[in-house]
């Protein structure tokens, strides 16, 4: 019968650059694969085509989110399909290379591509015999394959030795069979940058520079040097994910709290956590916040910068999304929610309690100063501000002490240069300034051109 093009429906996180996928069966049921545990937009999706979710796939023991699938297990009665290798603590149907998995019509098949992790399965769609498609999890991507450094330093090379094995059975795939990775463009478990995230086996065989490795030493040396660094709470969630996360009835609350209920939260060792727009931020604050502007990345820095074992107080903005915050936090194992600051700012100022602000400028309207840029390396690389210093964002807080005092902190846009700034305060910063856009503008505002290459320019 096939599989219509409808009937497969992407559901893409632009925060973390993944794409989970649920597969309309035809007969009101459906299949979900890698699904996240916010569940709202697959949930809406399968709502909106009267389905119920009977599978849930999970290709591997995912470190980038926590998995939707016991969540599913428990809404929808859905059988949750891993590897077996993965020794998962709940209840699940546990399967091995070759394995099949009727699903009324079209067929399931596992296959063992190990290389981001050791358990790693992809999902291969068959129609009778015909292979519709593959999920491919974080093996074959497009243009790349995904990182193998997640499991230590010790394991990046055999891992990416497996990773090639494991794409060169993929690539023995018929070239018009549907590549569906979960990683893509955006995802710190890929590297390459691009828009594109479905692909065909056919596609990456042209295209895909590690596939066009002679040989297996040459795309381990060109996997292993596209890795960069990557989010701190990425440690922890493939054990959380093999444990399984936790059942939650509907949006968790984010309450209001009164300004003495905050103040006993950060004596408690929270942290407050701003995420108003960075320029609402800039305009005053309460001294000692961290800025982290309620966007799709919302849920990377928040799980970079901050420990998952404190309290977190949040101060919002009007007509802000509040169940973004609680399911942006959640889906990272973030559940440790005080609340909101009832009365935002005013509340606090009201109290008695002092506000800070920082320079917030335009790059026409900026001075000399030492330039910081906390963009990714990879980013810098591709063009930054000469003299510039790369401190990435996610190494800020252990490298504040190498920060010039009086700096510019710039990123692409702003966002991440007023969470720098942020960090800086806290650290005992003062004059530091943040600019407005990003180092196209500040080079234009200078006269300079913007510098390229791979240069140590770190502190």
């Amino acid at each position: 019968m096939g599989l219509p093009e409808d009937h497969l429906i992407p559901l893409v996180d632009e925060g973390l650059g993944n794409s989970a996928y649920l597969v309309d069966l035809g007969d009101g049921r459906a299949l979900a694969v890698d699904a996240c545990r916010d569940l709202r937009a697959l949930y809406a999706a399968a709502e909106r085509r009267g389905l119920a979710v009977a599978y849930a796939a999970d290709t591997h023991l995912h470190a980038d989110f926590l998995s939707g699938a016991v969540q599913l297990g428990h809404d929808q009665g859905a059988t949750i399909l891993a590897s077996a290798a993965g020794n998962r603590a709940f209840d699940h149907q546990g399967l091995v290379d070759g394995d099949e998995i009727d699903l009324g019509g079209l067929t399931l098949r596992a296959l063992a591509t190990p290389g981001h992790t050791d358990e790693h399965l992809s999902f291969l769609l068959l129609d009778g015999r015909t292979e519709l498609g593959v999920f491919t999890g974080g093996s074959l991507i497009v243009n790349s394959a995904a990182r193998t450094d997640l499991l230590g330093p010790e394991r990046t090379e055999g891992l990416a030795r497996a990773q090639y094995r494991s794409l060169r059975r993929l690539t023995e795939l018929p070239d018009s069979t549907a590549v569906w990775p979960t990683h893509g463009a955006g995802s710190f478990c890929s590297a390459p940058p691009g828009s594109e995230r479905t692909s065909t086996v056919g596609a990456e065989q042209r295209a895909n520079p590690l596939l066009a490795a002679p040989d297996e030493d040459t795309f381990v040396r060109l996997l292993t040097a596209s890795l960069g660094s990557y989010p701190a709470y990425f440690d922890r969630l493939g054990e959380a994910n093999r444990r399984g996360p936790g059942i939650v009835a509907g949006t968790p609350p984010l309450t209001g709290l009164s300004v003495g209920q905050v103040r006993a939260v950060l004596a408690d060792g929270g942290h407050v956590v701003d995420v108003r727009p960075a320029a609402d931020y800039a305009a005053g604050h309460i001294p000692g916040s961290l800025s982290i502007p309620l966007r799709g990345q919302f849920a990377t820095w928040l799980g970079w910068l901050l420990p998952d074992t404190a309290p977190l107080v949040f101060v919002t903005a009007d007509g802000q999304d509040l169940s973004e915050i609680v399911w942006q936090s959640y889906k990272i194992g973030y559940e440790r929610l005080a609340g909101r600051l009832d009365g935002g700012l005013p509340a606090w100022a009201a109290a008695g309690h002092p506000l800070t602000s920082t320079v917030f400028v335009t790059a026409a309207r900026t001075d000399r100063r030492p330039y910081v840029d906390v963009r990714q390396e990879s980013e810098f690389a591709a063009g930054y501000v000469p003299g510039a210093v790369n401190i990435e964002l996610g190494g800020l807080a252990r490298g504040a002490a190498d920060a010039p005092e009086g700096a510019i902190v710039a990123c692409g846009h702003g966002e991440r240069a007023m969470t720098a700034a942020s960090l800086l305060e806290r650290a005992g910063h003062t004059d530091v300034a943040v600019l407005d856009g990003g180092p196209a503008d500040y080079a234009a505002a200078h006269g300079e051109q913007l510098a390229q290459g791979t240069e140590d320019t770190r502190p």
